[in-house]
């Protein structure tokens, strides 16, 4: 201390344990700068009854022949007795003797405050404990005591185990009115005074009692602090701040530095999905899943939930779309039933296009129940709705195509494919290919059904309401058989892209299966690589996009002849001219 003292070393506040209070060096004045604000912990002192009279009026005179005197003489007036002094003893110049005629009651009252005296109340009451116990002990009744058969101990003869029995059950109250006793442990009660060093007005130190630490009483009622009494390092009143470190606000956390004093840290933000919501905080909490922390981090908010709803205006524009491309899809269907018997209409399978138009009008359609809070039926129809309506449209392109191939080739002599012509064969060829895709969607529905799930993983903050697939395997086999269908569709409508003109509509189909392919080839890569509702929205735009794709194709052309050119809606320009209006040589 008197180092840290001479280096001038201030605004620290120290804890003082008992140890401290005999040391003479520690109410020297050199050191009140450093220890004034200290706070020391000493067990409950007592002022014992006539001890400073009796301490006042001690001398070494009155009995010569106690050492212990004369040595408590020299401690506290800094000085030796001339006799003390041997040969050996180097003296100097600075040595005081002590002469006798010194007075206790002149001396500074910080050897008689409270650590001095602790002490001396501890031997008061130890004295009064035995003192207690040996009455108990001589008050015992034979027949009555508490060791074996109820004998009692020998007060001129005692065993000392049998007067520590007596003192560990002593219960009295002293002179100062404080409880003296021992628990079941042997301890005296564990009540203990808080002492703040403090300067007063003479320039001297007073140790002040400025709380209490009682551990046996009440949970919550055992410290008790007066905190107006406090005087902190240099005098001060305000409790002190660190100056290494301010605190952290909430939505921080503290962080140590290594190497540096626990009041030296640094204060680090809350991962994202993490708060702290009180000030110095040690950790963030984790904010539960359903939530997520806001941009202060310092409470947690519900996540934002997302799907494509009808009032999202991606949702709206999709609807509108779907309901638009129906409408023209059911227009065109009108009109091929108002016009059923004219030629172009009833060229290469009427009812086939009747099939297909309504099957258009049904994907178009599918497709607004992609949109909306995604539930667990809706989950389960989609898919399937959309796997069978496209699997049924392509599968009556594929079937158109095939009967062009075979409507040509019958014309040749001697063929054998004549038999073949007429509905039977198209018909076969629509039922057993949408057969296949509608057994494929009951074995997945069976098995591992699509449904309803909140993905909160995916995106940070938000709270994605999706279809879970169940299966992959069977969304993508459904995807797979569809596009087995459009690329044999392709391939035979390819082959048969130069037949004569009368049977030219393998043209379109060619064309109509060529963007077919493209949009869905396009769709994987876009579908793999989105999530949330925009993964929705690509789905929908490729239902939408393949289906147009099939209606302009197809019958965009002859709805423009039927209406706008109905002098070409004739069986001899047909034979004579294809729908495109070019010549061609049979």
């Amino acid at each position: 201390m008197e180092e840290i003292a001479r280096q001038n070393i201030t605004g620290k506040v120290w804890i003082a344990s008992d140890g401290w209070y005999p040391l003479q060096i520690f109410s020297e004045n050199k050191l009140l700068k450093t220890l004034i604000g200290t706070f020391g912990i000493w067990s409950r002192k007592g002022m014992v009854p006539g001890f400073q009279d009796f301490l006042f009026s001690a001398h070494p005179s009155k009995s010569p022949n106690d050492i212990f005197i004369k040595d408590f003489w020299e401690n506290i007036f800094g000085c030796k007795w001339p006799e003390s002094m041997s040969d050996k003893t180097t003296q100097n110049e600075n040595t005081m003797f002590c002469t006798g005629a010194e007075k206790l009651n002149e001396i500074n009252k910080i050897l008689l405050d409270t650590p001095h005296l602790i002490i001396t109340y501890n031997v008061y009451n130890a004295v009064y404990a035995v003192a207690h116990a040996l009455h108990d002990l001589y008050s015992c009744k034979h027949g009555e005591g508490p060791f074996a058969n109820g004998m009692c101990a020998n007060i001129y003869n005692f065993e000392p185990w049998q007067l520590l029995h007596y003192v560990k059950n002593i219960h009295f109250i002293n002179k100062i009115d404080a409880e003296v006793f021992f628990d079941k442990n042997g301890n005296p009660p564990p009540v203990y005074d808080i002492l703040n060093w403090q300067l007063n007005p003479e320039g001297s130190m007073d140790f002040v009692k400025v709380g209490s630490i009682d551990f046996s009483a009440s949970k919550g009622q055992g410290l008790i602090i007066n905190e107006s009494a406090i005087m902190w390092s240099g005098g001060k009143t305000q409790v002190p701040r660190s100056v290494c470190s301010e605190s952290c606000a909430p939505g921080y956390r503290k962080s140590t530095r290594l190497g540096e004093p626990i009041c030296c840290f640094d204060c680090v933000l809350c991962s994202s999905g993490e708060i702290s919501n009180q000030t110095d905080s040690n950790e963030c909490i984790k904010c539960p899943d359903d939530h997520w922390s806001n941009e202060r981090r310092d409470k947690c908010i519900p996540k934002r939930i997302e799907y494509l709803s009808y009032e999202d205006p991606m949702g709206a524009t999709l609807a509108a779309i779907s309901i638009f491309c129906a409408v023209i899809c059911t227009t065109a269907f009108c009109i091929f039933i108002k016009f059923q018997d004219t030629p172009i209409v009833k060229a290469n399978n009427r009812g086939l296009s009747y099939v297909l138009l309504l099957c258009l009008v049904l994907c178009f359609l599918c497709s607004l129940v992609f949109i909306g809070q995604p539930k667990t039926w809706t989950c389960m129809l989609r898919q399937t709705a959309f796997g069978i309506t496209f699997a049924l449209g392509v599968s009556c392109v594929l079937a158109k195509t095939i009967m062009v191939v075979i409507a040509f080739n019958a014309t040749k002599p001697n063929s054998n494919l004549k038999k073949w012509v007429g509905s039977r064969l198209p018909n076969s060829i629509v039922l057993v290919c949408t057969t296949i895709q509608v057994i494929i969607c009951i074995a997945w529905l069976a098995t591992s059904p699509p449904s309803s799930e909140q993905n909160m993983k995916s995106q940070i903050g938000i709270i994605i309401i999706e279809c879970n697939e169940g299966s992959t395997t069977a969304f993508w086999c459904v995807l797979g058989y569809m596009g087995l269908l459009a690329t044999v569709s392709f391939i035979v409508a390819f082959l048969a892209r130069n037949l004569p003109d009368s049977f030219n509509e393998a043209k379109l189909i060619t064309f109509s299966m060529f963007v077919f392919v493209s949009v869905w080839l396009s769709f994987i890569p876009a579908y793999l690589s989105t999530r949330g509702k925009y993964m929705v929205a690509v789905e929908i735009f490729a239902i939408l996009a393949s289906s147009a794709g099939l209606l302009a194709c197809i019958f965009f052309p002859k709805c423009y002849i039927i209406i706008l050119r109905p002098d070409r809606n004739t069986r001899e320009c047909l034979m004579g001219k294809g729908i495109g209006g070019n010549k061609k040589n049979t």
